[in-house]
């Protein structure tokens, strides 16, 4: 039972720090102050849903040739050690938008309706005070849209999610799993269906033209893009080729489909890529071109590198994704940083760094200014990376087996410790050295254990737990 005063004095704080967060930023800021618009690159994050981390060519893909991503990666930089916030797309999604765990905001799986969000013990939406690094850009002068999938409240019987402009968005295109579907994406009250004016093969390409044309409608402004397809997220329906025989779709989540999608996908992102240098402005162009999650179905491990774990776990597997970043001019190109590791929390405090965008000074992230790292300068990494995902057994579904992790997880160093919120199942791993994850250590190093389990259960009870609303 939480006292009265207690709960005016959190209702205060939560009111003075959703001032500050929404309000424009004042000089008085972390990082340099404004660049005129015109020096100030635009920003675009392709939030690819459910890849593996070997999905793509350039990571040692085998399924099928991806050019228009490897030439991403040809002119850019790309990283071995890239961290999403989750091993799922709710809260994955909130921590690469507000730079904070996502369990801060009480998310912790998908988002579903009203009775599964609160049997997983999370809310039914993004709280609208919540900071947003959409909105740091949009107060500093950039042009902002969001096309693609957003999964951060609305959909199913939540009717009282904020709408985007919220969240610091200025235009958006997003399907069934937001709280303003587009209608030509949504013809029913569901994720895809066959009526769709948008079909779902062709849903990538809807949400890459409208970025292209929000660039075009923005020659003199800089714009911050969150570019999120629903690809390549099951089920896999792919067009149906002059060739083809037999019932389309394939099995939708089965190999064949799969290969047709991420195809279709690929020679999206490589028109995009194209259609930038076409409009002249890719050398003022931030690309960031990474995933949610993990993949689900993983193929025996074979879409993620053959490390442990898929999307729903905490093992590599889960939260491990490919990650490059282009600025032709800005950043070497065809390099690659193996060492260092980066989280997606680090995302908002770089990007603003490197763009000149002001963050109040409320505003104090869980992520670490990377933009060094990003422009080329590897780095080691002192801040450590937690994760939750399991508050209960009611509403987690897991992957089966030997791929169902702990509760909790931890990266310090070259270190990995996964275990349960009761602090049993204590498993540790030196990642460098056992990157797939199949010699625990707890038992031999004892003191390490003990420490990082130490650090974990603190994070992990620093966060607010989850109160039903009646």
């Amino acid at each position: 039972m939480i006292h009265s005063a207690s709960l005016k004095l959190s209702v205060l704080a939560a009111f003075l720090l959703a001032i500050a967060w929404t309000a424009p930023a004042q000089s008085t800021t972390r990082s340099a102050g404004k660049a005129s618009s015109s020096q100030r690159p635009n920003v675009i994050i392709i939030l690819t849903d459910d890849m593996g981390y070997t999905d793509i060519g350039h990571f040692g893909g085998r399924f099928v040739p991806t050019p228009g991503i490897d030439r991403l990666a040809q002119q850019g930089r790309s990283f071995h050690q890239y961290y999403s916030p989750a091993p799922i797309c709710s809260p994955s999604r909130a921590g690469l938008l507000t730079g904070t765990y996502p369990g801060r905001w009480n998310f912790a799986t998908y988002l579903d309706n009203k009775k599964h969000n609160r049997e997983a013990e999370q809310v039914d939406f993004l709280d609208p005070s919540a900071p947003s690094i959409a909105r740091f850009f949009k107060n500093a002068g950039y042009a902002t849209g969001h096309f693609g999938k957003w999964h951060l409240g609305g959909g199913r019987d939540v009717k009282n999610a904020p709408g985007f402009v919220q969240y610091g968005i200025d235009e958006h295109a997003s399907t069934y799993e937001s709280p303003e579907p587009d209608p030509l994406l949504t013809a029913t009250n569901w994720i895809w269906s066959d009526k769709d004016s948008i079909k779902r093969w062709n849903r990538t390409q809807y949400f890459v033209d409208k970025t292209l044309d929000f660039l075009r409608r923005h020659p003199d402004q800089p714009c911050f893009i969150n570019l999120w397809p629903d690809d390549v997220h099951t089920p896999w329906v792919p067009q149906k080729n002059d060739g083809d025989t037999g019932k389309l779709p394939l099995n939708a989540e089965q190999e064949p489909a799969f290969k047709r999608v991420l195809t279709e996908y690929d020679r999206q992102i490589g028109r995009l890529l194209e259609q930038l240098d076409k409009m002249g402005i890719a050398n003022n162009t931030i690309v960031i071109f990474t995933s949610d999650n993990g993949p689900l179905p993983s193929f025996r491990g074979s879409r993620a590198a053959g490390l442990r774990g898929t999307k729903l776990s905490l093992y590599e597997g889960g939260t491990r994704m490919p990650f490059i970043i282009s600025w032709p001019g800005h950043i070497p190109a065809a390099s690659l940083d193996t060492s260092s590791v980066i989280s997606g929390l680090d995302l908002l405090p770089s990007l603003a760094n490197i763009c000149k965008v002001p963050l109040p000074r409320p505003y104090a992230g869980d992520g670490t200014d990377i933009s060094k790292v990003l422009l080329g300068k590897p780095a080691t990494r002192t801040k450590d990376i937690c994760w939750e995902y399991g508050r209960n057994n009611i509403a987690y579904r897991y992957p089966a087996a030997h791929d169902k992790s702990p509760q909790l997880a931890i990266r310090s160093g070259d270190w990995k410790l996964l275990m349960n919120s009761d602090g049993t199942g204590a498993q540790l791993f030196n990642i460098l050295k056992d990157p797939h994850e199949d010699n625990n250590l707890a038992s031999t190093k004892p003191a390490i254990a003990q420490k990082l389990s130490a650090k974990l259960m603190t994070w992990w009870t620093s966060l607010p737990k989850y109160t039903a609303q009646p």
